[in-house]
């Protein structure tokens, strides 16, 4: 692999698999509060928040973390105002001490917070105005969740970002399934190791915290009992408990893939399961968890940000091939594990995040799993049968159109049903 590809293969997972504390939408919009704090210098006399459907969705039924168990846009915007880290990124509320909750309250009972929705713009689009006296300051998180695009301060633009120009960063064109198996082939361990250790430490805390506490619906735990302890089903547990705890506020931090916390946990948790009762080795692991994000980066990117297409199904297919390739299998092998996986579950919706996300995580992490064992009997689906089309990334391409495009009306939709009074 030539070295200036590898090196971008490299950085798409330094800067896609980062931590965060809570669901990645009310944190969004707690960081762009703490921002309008800050740029304010002083409590906020009032506050607008304007928000992108997609993200007035994921925000709706999700607990804020370290809030006591709040919820909403306006718990998430008085957090990020009261206890915000402006520098934190996306673990904005992790400083944020028990003894704030109650100004926490006290602020939203006293202050006007109003949420309208942006109709306009990226699907991702975020706008906080706060007032305070004769001051009034706008900021704007637009297409990634700590992607500030607007500072401005009564009138005067302190920062503008050109969203017509994307970076080069930003393009992820380029990718394929075959250039990240070659990626993981070429791989120098040294390159992920200390990135990869956080990832199973954090995520691993989680996924256990989610089958020791009582969280959301306890899907994971659900399943053990179930369905007992062989390592598919852990693996599918151990994922969907991680997100019991997530969206049910737990206060610990995971890596996410692709600006969610779900999919960093469906990318890493049933890959160390199996890796672990494999007994692979620590290299094997590594270059396991780089092919799982990196595939379901490279399946997001054709869906975008936010969609009415479940973000799992993607990360339950990349776990599937990661778990194919801790099997002995090879490229063919990944990717008939993905288009398999992608063609049983490719119906799945979001309707915001809650407690029901960890059961399509079970149902996302089962297709991953079962597409690599129906192809290791000889099972595929092929050409012409519903959305799969001949060759991995023709088939990646049309799922990223029914996301993109296909599940538009259906998002609204979902919306509308979700804010009905």
């Amino acid at each position: 692999m030539k070295p200036e590809i590898y090196q971008r293969y490299l950085q798409v997972l330094h800067d896609e698999v980062v931590p965060a504390l809570g669901c990645t939408e009310p944190i969004a919009i707690a960081f762009a509060a703490a921002w309008a704090r800050k740029l304010l210098g002083t409590l906020p006399e009032r506050l607008a928040v304007q928000a992108s459907g997609s993200i007035i969705k994921n925000v709706k039924s999700v607990i804020v973390p370290n809030t006591g168990h709040l919820k909403g846009t306006e718990a998430a915007c008085a957090a990020g105002v009261i206890a915000g880290d402006a520098g934190a990124g996306l673990e904005v509320l992790s400083c944020l001490q028990e003894s704030q909750i109650s100004e926490i309250r006290s602020y939203m009972d006293s202050v006007p917070i109003s949420v309208s929705a942006l109709n306009e713009g990226p699907v991702f689009n975020l706008i906080v105005t706060a007032f305070a006296s004769e001051d009034v300051v706008r900021v704007q998180i637009a297409e990634h969740h700590t992607q500030i695009v607007l500072l401005e301060k009564n009138g005067e633009v302190l920062f503008k970002k050109d969203l017509e120009n994307p970076s080069q960063a930003a393009d992820r064109s380029w990718m394929s399934v075959e250039g990240i198996w070659e990626f993981v082939e070429a791989l120098n361990v040294a390159d992920v190791s200390e990135l990869f250790d956080k990832v199973i430490a954090c995520n691993m805390a989680i996924a256990e915290e989610g089958l020791l506490g009582n969280y959301g619906a306890n899907v994971g735990s659900t399943l053990l009992f179930t369905y007992g302890d062989g390592m598919y089903n852990r693996a599918k547990a151990y994922a969907a408990a991680g997100s019991d705890a997530r969206m049910d506020g737990c206060e610990l931090p995971v890596y996410i893939n692709s600006g969610s916390g779900n999919q960093g946990i469906v990318c890493s948790v049933p890959v160390i399961i199996c890796a672990r009762e494999l007994g692979v080795s620590t290299d094997q692991l590594y270059r396991a968890l780089a092919l799982s994000n990196l595939i379901a980066i490279h399946e997001k990117t054709g869906i975008g940000a936010l969609s009415a297409y479940c973000g799992a199904v993607s990360a339950g297919a990349a776990a599937g091939a990661a778990i194919a390739y801790l099997s002995g299998g090879g490229y063919k092998e990944v990717a008939h594990t993905i288009v398999n996986a992608v063609a049983i579950d490719s119906g799945m919706i979001c309707d915001g995040a809650k407690a029901s996300c960890a059961a399509k995580i079970a149902s996302a992490v089962d297709a991953g799993i079962f597409g690599f064992l129906m192809y290791q009997r000889g099972g595929e689906f092929l050409d012409g049968d519903g959305i799969v089309v001949k060759g991995v990334e023709n088939t990646i391409r049309n799922v990223g159109r029914l996301g993109r495009e296909g599940m538009r009306g259906t998002n609204e939709e979902i919306i509308r049903m979700m804010t009905e009074k």
